[in-house]
């Protein structure tokens, strides 16, 4: 009895054990990155706004929802105002070049209804998504009509499609690439001739497998009634000196809002860092606003580095090219550095542009030194300037050393250098496995190259040592004709002998509860060591959130319930095995897990990333043979068939699980009760005063 009630209280007390790590975000307010582990940490400003430009100042009037911002190689800034039907066009210093209102067309005076888009190209030519004539206006760099390229007309094109185009850029070949609103298709692809040639990079369809399931089942009257599986459409494009194209599209919770499209329309956009190029990973961490980041705009910058305009937060998140996040800045709000709706941005050498519609106004942002360091560190690497890319990184570390990103920079440049020892510490650092592999790859080779002979010499006496102790155990045991398996041998012998090893341990007598707690404490052990010491390349376990006691829950919990559930329930159905009986049958299952977690350990310390699949190959091979033995151990104590034992272990999962359901009800309506106890004796010490 007293045994029974030490395993209750031990269960209440691994069940009412949690440990709740607090979630580390910063606020709304301030600048922060995200952590390989998916929290926001605090970071400087990399920009900081220099100055707000409104029409009036520009001595042109206020601009009106202005839509788009375009800014060309030249340094030239394009606006389309849309609300006022014109064309702005700004100089490097944001003072007004001229402002196109209209142009002849023939002998006539033409004029822009309300046109969404812009874009010029590097002769100065300039295309205008004239969105309310349903037309695209080519204008020469004089402003001079070239020609316009009306609705067009193609059997790629639905029936009832009503073309408004709202964005468009032109490639080196003058090809056009347009965004019309309502287009699910994809991106309209205009030859140099102006003629529609089909549509290119279609996003794909999502849709809820429920709701294809009812597609499938119904009538087609009823699937004509259904909502249509129809891809989104994209919202906003941008065209690199490469003829490739970056594009955004509104979706929710979408994985990759962000695509590089090469001219087939294929995405070929990187993402190499900790989270997809995506805004925001913890939304409800980082403001009151909730849902995923919903992207307006983005545009390219040097070194393969483009920022992603967030219209959901007023943010702008900026990746490198391998798609890791460097900085975010902005946000919501009336005040210089704040937008109320941004919707268009662009680079003017190091400054960010952001077109804010519903505040009529352009804001200049400047980087700080911050931001200045983490662009001098990515350019300098991606042109070979290894010693000052790492220099700048380490400028960077000092102002923030919570910056992941910045010990992967120094790591790459350390490995071009061939220290490949110090950047895989960087790496690690870094949490970037795929490149500490690749280092540690190298530096194992070196090792390996500078210390041949005594490797060899080291194999060779271990394969010795090996043979001698083989001989010398053959030679034992065949000098004895029969020798007792000890208590502790047991365990190991029940492992490779397991119809005998359990036998013995219920009929003979040879099995050892205390042997068995052993077991299962050992376990636990072996598991803290192996989530805190495995290998960089295959641990994944967050340092910071590593705590021993979870292994009482995770281990010794389904333990205990396992042992009591199948007690309770082969009670019931004829078992002849004791409790004590199935705990030693329990905890002796568990050997193989004891056996390989210590030396799969050690072995992970010594591959890499590609080496890896025998590392997890143990990992099944473990609990298969772990399944293995409980099922030969519970057959063999209850004396059961293979079938009733396949049942039995079935039913006390199924048991286990309303044990569960059961303690967790009760400690809720007892968190009730205490909630409502602590309330009523705050009530009643109120009146009382």
């Amino acid at each position: 009895m007293t045994a029974k009630r030490t395993i209750v209280t031990w269960m209440l007390v691994v069940l009412l054990t949690g440990i709740f790590a607090p979630a580390a975000f910063a606020s709304e307010d301030d600048g922060y990155n995200y952590s390989y582990w998916g929290e926001a940490v605090p970071a400087p400003d990399p920009y900081r706004a220099e100055r707000v430009v409104y029409g009036k100042d520009l001595g042109i009037g206020p601009m009106s929802a202005p839509q788009d911002l375009y800014i060309s190689e030249a340094g030239l800034v394009y606006i389309a105002d849309t609300g006022n039907s014109r064309i702005i066009v700004l100089n490097k210093k944001l003072q007004v070049e001229r402002v196109i209102d209209g142009f002849d067309n023939g002998s006539n005076h033409d004029a822009f209804n309300q046109p969404e888009g812009v874009f010029a190209d590097a002769d100065g030519r300039l295309f205008v998504a004239d969105t309310q004539n349903r037309r695209i206006v080519e204008l020469a760099a004089d402003g001079a009509l070239t020609r316009i390229i009306a609705e067009p007309k193609s059997s790629l094109i639905r029936e009832g499609f009503q073309y408004a185009p709202i964005k468009v850029v032109a490639d080196k070949a003058q090809r056009l690439y347009v965004i019309s609103r309502g287009s699910y298709e994809g991106i309209m692809e205009f030859d140099s001739g102006g003629a529609f040639s089909g549509f290119v990079g279609t996003n794909r369809v999502k849709f809820n497998p429920m709701d294809l399931f009812w597609k499938r089942i119904s009538t087609k009257k009823q699937r004509d009634q259904m909502e249509q599986f129809i891809p989104l459409e994209f919202n906003n494009i941008a065209i690199d000196t490469d003829g490739f194209m970056y594009t955004t599209t509104v979706e929710e919770n979408s994985s990759r809002p962000i695509k590089k499209l090469n001219p087939s329309g294929v995405d070929i956009l990187r993402s190499e860092g900790y989270f997809p190029p995506k805004g925001d990973i913890r939304t409800l961490d980082t403001g009151s606003i909730p849902g995923s980041s919903i992207f307006a705009d983005v545009t390219q910058d040097v070194s393969g580095m483009y920022s992603a305009l967030d219209s959901k937060r007023g943010r702008i998140f900026t990746y490198d090219k391998d798609g890791n996040l460097l900085y975010m800045f902005g946000g919501l709000g009336a005040e210089q550095g704040k937008f109320r709706s941004p919707a268009a941005i662009g680079m003017l050498g190091e400054q960010v542009i952001v077109l804010d519609k519903d505040n009529n106004r352009l804001t200049v942002l400047e980087p700080t030194r911050y931001g200045s360091l983490i662009r001098e560190a990515v350019v300098s690497l991606d042109n070979g300037k290894v010693d000052q890319s790492s220099e700048a990184w380490g400028k960077v570390l000092q102002l923030n050393s919570n910056f992941e990103v910045a010990y992967i920079g120094i790591g790459k440049s350390l490995m071009k250098q061939g220290d490949n020892k110090a950047a895989m510490e960087y790496f690690k650092l870094g949490n970037n496995r795929e490149k500490y592999s690749e280092a540690f790859k190298r530096y194992r080779k070196q090792i390996v190259m500078d210390h041949f002979g005594t490797i060899v010499l080291c194999i060779a006496a271990a394969v010795g040592l090996a043979y001698a102790g083989t001989r010398f155990a053959r030679r034992r045991a065949a000098s004895g004709y029969y020798s007792e398996i000890g208590a502790l041998k047991n365990p190991f012998y029940t492992m490779i002998h397991p119809f005998n090893g359990f036998w013995e341990m219920k009929f003979e007598r040879k099995g050892r509860i205390k042997i068995a707690v052993g077991i299962v404490l050992l376990l636990v052990l072996l598991t803290i060591i192996k989530r805190q010491y495995s290998g960089f390349v295959v641990n994944f376990n967050n340092p910071a959130a590593l705590n021993s006691i979870n292994e009482l829950k995770y281990i010794l919990l389904p333990f205990l319930l396992w042992c009591v559930a199948n007690w309770s329930l082969t009670t019931l159905m004829d078992g002849e095995g004791k409790f004590k009986e199935i705990v030693m049958a329990a905890g002796y299952s568990l050997m193989p897990f004891v056996v390989i977690y210590l030396p799969q350990t050690l072995y992970s310390n010594v591959i890499t990333k590609d080496e890896s699949s025998f590392y997890y190959l143990l990992d099944t091979v473990a609990i298969v043979w772990f399944i293995a033995l409980l099922f030969v151990g519970t057959m063999t104590v209850h004396q059961y068939t293979a079938g009733k034992t396949v049942v039995t272990m079935l039913l006390t999962l199924l048991v286990i699980g309303i044990m569960l359901f059961l303690g967790v009800l009760f400690f809720s309506m007892l968190q009730q009760m205490i909630s409502f106890a602590v309330s009523f004796y705050q009530e009643m010490s109120f009146r009382i005063q």
